[in-house]
């Protein structure tokens, strides 16, 4: 049975979500679910919305139940184990397997998203040759056909910041050595940086870069992070907690304690406070296109 709540919000509602969406998949109600778990409706209830961690042999016999496939079935009964678990740190090369982001699940459900990058541009503003410049080099001994199904996942993610209902606000502080890391040659980083340029007009981006000449400051001691918020449900709660991402080479960070979103929040204001204007950062940006073009 599942066990009391505790552990990590975040790979609970996560797991709760997926599990929602197959039963919804496999056309059952809760009580027809309920009756074939021989479990209670709130029971069913309570794992959905993330508010109980689980043990992974209930989400093989609910994935059994739903009709996953045996992959899907792995990787929800490895986020199982990271439910019980207070703060999570989650590497997908064993247990998750490819293609489970749990941060595309978190960026496409958040309000607003709230992001310091010192030294690559981040996937949401990415053109296609500089993303496919980053994927190959991350990857390899990846074919081609691979390479651009994950270029193409990369950029379907964009459609988030256009989309018509209710898109997130991005709060965006590119360290200047975004810049002018020459990341795929000139011609791709000239383009690269004038859809920067264009990013900022955008009515729910605000893009910053932190100049060099800002010397030391929070963003040089943290690295790089996201801090994702979420809507409000009608009792004017967050749907889901505040969360911090932060990116591994090999595994994925994720917090959500109360102490740790408000560092992070802290951190993020200092480092907002050191970048350029508006203005100044559009002209830095055009000028390091000119200068990537010749």
């Amino acid at each position: 049975m599942a066990e009391a709540a505790s552990g990590s919000t975040v790979p609970r509602r996560q797991l709760g979500r997926h599990l929602r969406e197959l039963r919804n998949r496999a056309r059952l109600t809760v009580r027809a679910a309920s009756t074939a778990l021989e479990w209670s409706d709130q029971k069913i209830w309570r794992i959905e919305t993330g508010q109980t961690s689980m043990r992974s042999l209930d989400v093989e016999t609910m994935c059994r139940v739903y009709g996953a496939d045996a992959e899907l079935t792995k990787g929800l009964m490895g986020l199982a184990k990271e439910t019980k678990n207070r703060g999570w740190w989650h590497s997908y090369g064993d247990v998750i397997p490819e293609g489970f982001d749990l941060f595309i699940g978190l960026e496409g459900a958040a309000a607003g998203l709230r992001q310091y990058i010192k030294d690559l541009v981040p996937g949401l503003v990415q053109t296609d040759d500089y993303a496919r410049a980053l994927i190959q080099a991350d990857n390899p001994d990846v074919d081609a056909d691979e390479i651009e199904r994950r270029v193409h996942v990369r950029l379907a993610r964009q459609a988030l910041l256009t989309r018509v209902t209710a898109p997130p606000t991005l709060q965006l502080a590119l360290g200047e050595a975004v810049l002018r890391q020459p990341v795929g040659g000139g011609e791709v980083m000239a383009r690269q940086l004038e859809r920067l340029a264009e990013t900022m007009d955008m009515p729910n981006v605000s893009l910053r870069v932190v100049p060099f000449a800002a010397g030391l400051h929070h963003g040089l001691m943290s690295g790089p992070f996201t801090i994702l918020g979420f809507p409000v449900n009608g009792d004017g709660q967050p749907m889901e907690p505040t969360t911090v991402y932060m990116e591994g080479f090999t595994g994925d960070l994720y917090l959500d304690k109360p102490q740790e979103i408000e560092r992070y929040d802290q951190a993020f204001t200092s480092i907002w406070d050191t970048t350029l204007n508006a203005k100044d950062t559009q002209n830095m940006l055009h000028q390091a296109a000119k200068e990537f073009a010749r």
